[in-house]
């Protein structure tokens, strides 16, 4: 009888550490986050900016198709500052609406678009989904003209 009851606590250890193992091995295999590692999601990337006085300290970045990059820019410089993500008609399309505005800080709802106080930070998640050129755009008032942009390649 001790023989079968120590028996049984062998194999049901033995399918209790199976269950585990093949638990932790899926969890990798799927991409989800574990304890070890960051809670990013597979496909994302954490680009650091710092946005000056009239220009970003990056110029250009490529990112894959699909990629999501959270930017997370610092403003170092004396003014605000503000990043409008978009291809190259809607860079214009929103400077054309950026001016005469005395700053760039009333971004609608659902925008690509922070806006950033001299030394503060923020944030800004963007799913690039199609290949081609987007551009990062700085619009507050002649920050865009005097090129204050990152050129975005997706691949």
């Amino acid at each position: 009888m001790t023989h079968r009851v120590r028996r049984l606590s062998v194999i049901a250890g033995i399918a209790a550490l199976t269950l585990l193992v093949a638990a932790c091995g899926a969890t990798r295999e799927s991409g989800s986050p574990t304890t070890a590692r960051a809670a990013a999601p597979a496909g994302t990337r954490t680009v650091a900016l710092a946005m000056e006085d009239i220009k970003f300290d990056q110029t250009a970045l490529t990112v894959t198709a699909g990629e999501t990059i959270d930017f997370q820019f610092t403003n170092t410089g004396k003014i605000a500052h503000d990043a409008f993500i978009g291809d190259a008609d809607a860079q214009m399309e929103h400077e054309n609406g950026m001016a005469g505005m005395e700053s760039a800080a009333g971004h609608s709802t659902g925008e690509a678009a922070i806006t950033v106080q001299p030394g503060a930070a923020g944030e800004l998640s963007y799913t690039f989904t199609e290949p081609g050129t987007y551009e990062v755009g700085c619009h507050q008032p002649g920050h865009y003209a005097a090129g204050m942009k990152i050129e975005v390649t997706v691949e």
